[in-house]
């Protein structure tokens, strides 16, 4: 039996447990490596999730009554008086408008010429287009025949009545002669009596030669009146403009055939330009006509066109369908209509042009002063 030996290692010092559990593991285990400095990374967004069927057009809606809010304040704001208005003075919005005139075709015609276009200023009388006039120009020539031959007929009939007028004369001469001589016992009576009957043949003769000149003269008055008609509808078809003014619209072209009232131009008059606002119950039954106003287009901020209040309408435009109280009285609009003077628009018609927004103020007391920004000088 054989006997193994113990040998003792030499130990420098004591070990406790956790120095042999260490050593072995730094032993067993690789070499640590030190890791790198921590990178820090974005949040990470959580998915979103979907909304609800209700809170889908809960955002619209009251983006939808924002709105709804906001256009009911500004219309409140345009139709009462602005701060800082004096109390006499009231205001509204409008659109500058011009009194519109259709320039039409009396007669069914072609269009043979147009002298103007959209856009023109027009005088007075100037002559826009013409029509074509051959058929009535015929009808003139013809009727201008008929005067001729009228005239002559007319002629030969005042000819017929100087002859008869002549053999009157002269059968009154014979019955002098007669009668004197039948007074001397030289001629008969029977003699007398015959130159009595001659007499009374030729004033006859005379009578109807007279009716004749007087039928030639009615037939030469009715050629010469068909004559004036033919001139004036051929003057007729020679279209006019009956006012100052510009042309806004132009509605058919040349070659076109058009009926009795066919529309050719649409001009707006720059003598009669004027705004429409509507105020409430309160201001409107305080504005007379002829009160001072101003118009202030927003094209032209700082001109302040002098106007004079022209209509005052009779009845509510905004009725609601039941009025009792006195609030809902004072939510009654009327009509005014502001027009600018007449004498001003005359330096200005170049400028005038129907649509331009603004404003139109009015003088409810007369006694109240116009503030200093509506009192611009318009020219410039």
């Amino acid at each position: 039996m054989s006997t193994s030996k113990n040998v003792d290692m030499p130990v420098d010092k004591a070990e406790t447990p956790q120095d042999i559990i260490g050593r072995q593991s730094v032993v067993n285990s690789p070499a640590i490596i030190e890791p790198p400095p921590a990178v820090k990374l974005p949040a990470v967004i959580p998915p979103v999730k979907e909304m609800p069927h209700k809170q889908r057009w809960l955002k619209p809606g009251l983006l939808l009554l924002v709105v709804l809010l906001a256009a009911t304040g500004g219309a409140y704001w345009w139709l009462h008086p602005h701060p800082g208005l004096p109390p006499g003075i009231a205001s509204g919005n409008g659109r500058l408008e011009a009194d519109e005139i259709d320039i039409d075709t009396k007669f069914a015609g072609r269009i043979a010429n147009l002298f103007a276009d959209e856009g023109d200023l027009t005088k007075a009388g100037e002559i826009l287009a013409k029509m074509d006039t051959r058929d009535v120009e015929a009808q003139l020539k013809q009727s201008q025949a008929l005067i001729l031959q009228a005239q002559e007929a007319l002629n030969a009939a005042n000819a017929t009545l100087d002859q008869q007028k002549s053999l009157v004369l002269y059968a009154q001469q014979e019955i002098a002669r007669t009668q004197a001589l039948v007074e001397k016992g030289f001629a008969t009576k029977e003699q007398l009596d015959s130159r009595t009957q001659l007499l009374a043949g030729a004033i006859a003769g005379e009578r109807a030669a007279e009716d004749t000149v007087r039928g030639s003269q009615d037939a030469l008055d009715a050629t010469t009146h068909a004559a004036e008609i033919y001139q004036a509808n051929i003057a007729d078809d020679s279209l006019v403009s009956p006012r100052d003014g510009r042309i806004e619209y132009r509605i058919a072209n040349v070659g076109e055939v058009l009926p009795a009232g066919g529309k050719v131009f649409t001009i707006l008059d720059t003598a009669y330009v004027y705004m429409d606002i509507y105020l409430p119950t309160e201001s409107a039954g305080r504005v007379k006509l002829g009160s001072d106003a101003r118009i202030v287009l927003d094209s032209y901020p700082t001109r302040a066109f002098p106007a004079k209040v022209v209509f005052v309408a009779a009845q509510a435009q905004f009725t609601p369908k039941t009025v009792e109280t006195q609030a809902e009285r004072d939510v009654l609009m009327f009509r005014v209509r502001v027009r600018i003077d007449p004498e001003l628009l005359l330096a200005h018609a170049a400028d005038v042009r129907s649509g331009l927004p603004g404003m139109a103020y009015v003088q409810t007391d007369p006694k109240v002063a116009w503030p200093v920004t509506l009192q611009g000088d318009a020219s410039k």
